[in-house]
């Protein structure tokens, strides 16, 4: 038994890998667990964090996070923004008795210049709550806020989950912006990703989901390797199972897309369900997102005259998300780059036949070409075409695929995995710094020790107080 579960108590004390329980401060500066993977990260860890016998308190902002019920020691503070985005009124301009302070004053300025403050300003808000309750927690666990506010003394050791760089976001919005205006723009919203690489630089411990965002967290962002830790995120496995009693519909496809992201790749798909259909003319695309009214999704859609083949659900429940993706044919993912990519997971373990592209960290995710999935290479519409066409097409490959890449999510990529493999890397962080308060403890006397000077009856209770303090 280690050191520290022999100072946690009973057995019955103890978290799941025999050391005691941890107070974990989960924080999230956007929580919605139905749309966006920082969402369902939340809502997931959280909950088999909490499996595993720790403590987690989820802190976010709106939309705020919608955690599973029923364990214990699982719950949410809300940390409310202005809410400057919500529906039905974006980029609202907040009444004036809604203003409480200069956080808030600054989140409306920035958006006013066209820039897109939550980061920073969740980050800042944080940094005062945590303060505040400082000795509350073990370690702080930031999801991809990015913040100065997280920099310096916040209470805890700091842990830090960066998905994958947003400046790969960015720069596929520049290559896809028409204009001199429309590229200012991006450039603006996206100037946070300046603050992002700066925090990033200096930050101790930073998990990541995958070994293609941890090279790109290097290349894009300047953070050490030594400093970045790949802890596979995955699938619900036993919500996303397959169920034979779901009848499949003949034809059909479905992906999950932020219509108008380039970076999703949605406008390649519809263009290739347009060729598959010369084919298989019941072929049709259901995808999980708002239907765009304009843009290049909707002028692709008009173009073909594809309005009956592609339809656009949102707002479902989970359970209804699962019956969908069994109902398919194919699922499919057309992401130009993913930093991991959840849906191609949550597809394979339902037993669906994925056609996934090779943007990213996807073929990490989905496996190889031929044995778990059908691997297409990302933008290139007339590869997807191909692909879904030779799936929709052979029934004895769509059942082997569907199968080897169920076992493939049940092998590697769990939500149970990555809790545990988390939970290391925040007793880590808390070793070292532990470690860094006695190293510093230790600088002091050596320092007192090879330095003439007055001892006051002041300084060494100054001394003591201090000690007290580093090895509590």
């Amino acid at each position: 038994m280690t050191a520290e579960a022999s100072q946690a108590g009973s057995p019955e004390d103890l978290a799941a890998d025999g050391g005691r329980p941890l107070r974990i401060a989960l924080l999230t500066y956007k929580g919605n667990p139905f749309c966006g993977g920082q969402g369902v990260y939340v809502r997931h860890l959280s909950r088999e964090l909490a499996r595993l016998g720790h403590r987690v308190e989820v802190i976010g902002s709106q939309p705020y996070p919608v955690l599973d019920e029923g364990h214990d020691g699982l719950s949410l503070t809300e940390l409310p923004s202005l809410d400057l985005y919500r529906a039905p009124d974006p980029f609202r301009t907040p009444k004036r008795d809604e203003y409480r302070d200069w956080i808030d004053g600054l989140e409306v300025a920035t958006m006013w210049t066209g820039g897109f403050p939550e980061p920073l300003t969740f980050s800042l808000r944080a940094r005062r709550h945590l303060r505040a309750r400082r000795g509350d927690f073990d370690v702080v666990h930031d999801n991809q806020t990015l913040g100065y506010g997280l920099l310096g003394d916040i209470g805890a050791p700091l842990v830090t989950t960066i998905h994958h760089p947003i400046t790969v976001d960015r720069q596929l919005e520049l290559d896809a912006a028409e204009g001199w205006q429309r590229r200012y723009s991006v450039r603006r919203w996206y100037a946070f990703t300046r603050m992002q690489k700066r925090v990033a630089r200096r930050l101790p411990s930073v998990l990541t989901v995958s070994g293609t965002s941890r090279q790109e967290i290097v290349d894009h962002l300047g953070v050490r390797q030594s400093r970045i830790h790949v802890v596979h995120i995955g699938a619900d496995t036993d919500l996303f199972s397959p169920d034979p009693a779901v009848p499949q519909k003949p034809g059909r496809i479905v992906t999950t897309s932020s219509a108008d992201v380039p970076l999703k790749g949605l406008v390649h798909l519809v263009e290739a369900l347009a060729k598959v259909r010369t084919e298989h003319p019941d072929a049709h695309l259901v995808v999980v997102g708002k239907r765009p009214e304009e843009g290049p999704v909707a002028q692709t859609v008009e173009r073909y005259g594809l309005e009956g083949a592609v339809e656009f659900v949102k707002g479902i429940s989970d359970a209804e998300l699962v019956d969908l993706v069994r109902s398919a044919q194919v699922a499919c993912v057309p992401s130009l780059y993913e930093g991991f990519s959840l849906p191609a997971a949550e597809a394979m373990a339902t037993g669906t036949p994925l056609v996934a592209t090779t943007g990213g960290a996807i073929p990490e995710v989905a496996g190889r070409d031929g044995e778990t999935c059908v691997a297409v290479p990302p933008g290139d519409p007339g590869a997807l075409a191909a692909g879904l066409s030779r799936l929709l097409g052979d029934p004895h490959l769509r059942a082997r695929l569907g199968a080897a890449g169920r076992d493939r999510v049940l092998e590697r990529f769990t939500w149970a995995r990555a809790a545990e493999g988390t939970v290391s890397r925040y007793r880590e962080a808390i070793a070292r710094s532990a470690g860094g308060a006695v190293g510093h403890l230790a600088a002091s006397r050596e320092r007192r020790a090879t330095t003439p000077a007055k001892v006051t009856v002041d300084q060494v209770t100054a001394d003591s107080n201090r000690e007290s303090r580093a090895t509590c």
